[in-house]
């Protein structure tokens, strides 16, 4: 199977003039939105699995060191461990939760499970000042922070001193000066914890030095000498789809390599309706882009039948992507890499901080779901992004807004929206019940303010009653929520009326459902999506 796992990439060309961050995660979910405060910050970084030995972290010079939160204890003896040396790189050095604990105990501090955890919402009584701290925190000031420990220091490492402390962390934050090490109990990364940018700002710029030009213009040149240096003068098949990842990347490619790149559509009958024809008429006409279109409906839907177990979906679809693209590129004379739109939730989300299933939440078609003799290599421009990052830079290329503004949706399409055996009709159901759900968004001026709205068809058939008659067809249930890069989302605040004018069109308009509900629930604990 090609490397598909959360290893970090060669540094980008170019890179080298801008001063870096490197964050070592311990496998916490939120890790990599520490990576998106700094680079909000224009301060580049990478994020790293804890296991990097001293000679790569070396080679990669970075200014600093951030460590990540994790679900592990430091209580535990086969806990975690960053390799001992970098705290005798004369590097600064950041700790947060799990990270300030780690820090704590391998400097000869001592970490305890405590009586008295703190999850969620807490605040914080700022006791000294320190270098994260300076201009955000004062000295006596209450502030609010956001929580997830169960364990916490209980006796400081030589040379430290507290600046803050907690009803359940009394090191709540730890500094030492004269090394340029700190550490908090508490995620600053997250946006519950209002002045968390600020303290991280502080870090990377007062404490490291950064100078934060790391912009999307530095990273669209970087990564185009970057496709440049990796194919060379061979021939790329990008996998298009329409959405706003493949269709950046596609731009992206195409700017980096021109008609080395070859974009290949397949149509695997899961797309909303009327889709097809928009992505071939777009990339044809608009980006003069050479496009393969592929109708491959039956193929897919038939391998499908019977199917219900969500995993063997996404498996059955990646396998099938990746079997289509050998057949059309073999017909175009061949072609030595796939490009992909894969970006940084889909590896956090499929592979845990080692590199290893252990922790994975969902594989990802275009992530865990590549057969062992593909014959291609993997390019993955956007694999070091965001969603919000991805949007930035398409409109630095010149993407149409109604592409680089669109919510987003997933590669295996429909599939995933349907629990439950996916079949022609229940795909045809689905997809008008879902542009009306969309058509009440757009018309109420709501589109851009959700980050993704769709229509779940449940396996479910519920009791009606229509006329006279009485109807036993299914159910479906609207997803709207809000959020910046996927990794955390909050349900979208309908109102009443709104919801039950879309519930009343779908129910008149839509043959086959009867019933209507809306899913409340945020992520975490639940995901976006419902497979």
């Amino acid at each position: 199977m090609p490397d598909t796992t959360s290893e970090p990439t060669a540094l980008l060309p170019g890179s080298e003039r801008h001063q870096r961050l490197l964050i070592l995660d311990f496998g916490s979910q939120v890790t990599q939105l520490i990576a998106r405060r700094l680079r909000e910050d224009g301060v580049y970084c990478e994020v790293w699995p804890y296991t990097a030995d001293e000679a790569r972290i070396r080679a990669f010079d970075p200014q600093g060191i951030i460590l990540s939160g994790g679900p592990a204890s430091v209580t535990h003896g086969e806990s975690p461990r960053p390799a001992p040396a970098i705290f005798g790189m004369g590097l600064p050095i950041m700790g947060i939760c799990y990270g300030q604990q780690t820090l704590a105990t391998q400097l000869g501090g001592r970490v305890e499970t405590g009586d008295h955890r703190e999850f969620g919402r807490a605040f914080v009584d700022v006791t000294g000042e320190c270098a994260i701290t300076q201009g955000v925190w004062s000295p006596g000031a209450r502030e609010q922070v956001w929580m997830s420990h169960g364990d916490r220091i209980t006796e400081l490492p030589p040379g430290f001193r507290v600046v803050a402390r907690s009803e359940g962390a009394p090191f709540a934050v730890i500094a030492d000066d004269a090394r340029r090490f700190y550490g908090t109990m508490f995620h600053p990364e997250v946006v519950h914890t209002p002045h968390g940018a600020q303290l991280l700002r502080n870090f990377s710029r007062l404490v490291c030095g950064a100078r934060g030009d790391w912009t999307m213009g530095a990273f669209r040149a970087e990564e185009i000498a970057r496709i440049r240096a990796k194919v060379g003068g061979g021939r790329v098949v990008c996998g298009l789809s329409g959405g706003v990842d493949s269709s950046v990347a596609a731009v992206l490619l195409h700017e980096a390599i021109g008609d080395q790149l070859t974009c290949i559509f397949v149509d695997h009958g899961l797309l909303r309706g009327g889709e097809a024809e928009q992505v071939v008429s777009t990339f044809r006409d608009r980006f003069n882009i050479k496009l393969v279109h592929r109708d491959a409906s039956d193929l897919f839907l038939g391998a499908l039948a019977g199917v219900t177990d969500p995993e063997l979906k996404r498996k059955t679809i990646g396998r099938l992507f990746i079997e289509v693209f050998e057949e059309e590129q073999a017909k175009i004379g061949g072609a030595d890499f796939l490009a992909q739109g894969t970006l940084y939730p889909d590896v956090i989300e499929s592979v845990s901080a080692t590199g290893g299933p252990s922790v994975t939440i969902k594989s990802h078609h275009n992530v865990g779901g590549l057969p062992e003799g593909m014959r291609m290599r993997l390019v993955e421009p956007l694999r070091e992004l965001f969603k919000d990052e991805v949007r930035a830079l398409g409109r630095e290329l010149g993407v149409p807004e109604a592409i680089v503004g669109r919510h987003p949706f997933p590669g295996p399409g429909l599939a995933i929206r349907i629990p439950g055996e996916v079949t022609p009709e229940r795909v045809a159901i689905l997809q008008k019940a879902d542009a009306i759900f969309l058509e009440e968004i757009r018309a109420a001026g709501l589109y851009d303010a959700i980050w993704q709205a769709f229509v779940v068809l449940l396996p479910v058939r519920t009791v009606g009653v229509m006329g006279d008659g009485r109807t036993y067809e299914q159910a479906c249930a609207l997803r709207a929520v809000t959020g910046v890069d996927g990794m955390t989302a909050d349900v979208y605040p309908f109102d009443v009326a709104f919801l039950s004018r879309v519930a009343n069109r779908i129910v008149n308009e839509v043959r086959g459902i009867n019933r209507v509900t809306y899913d409340v629930t945020s992520k975490p604990p639940g995901t976006i999506e419902w497979e």
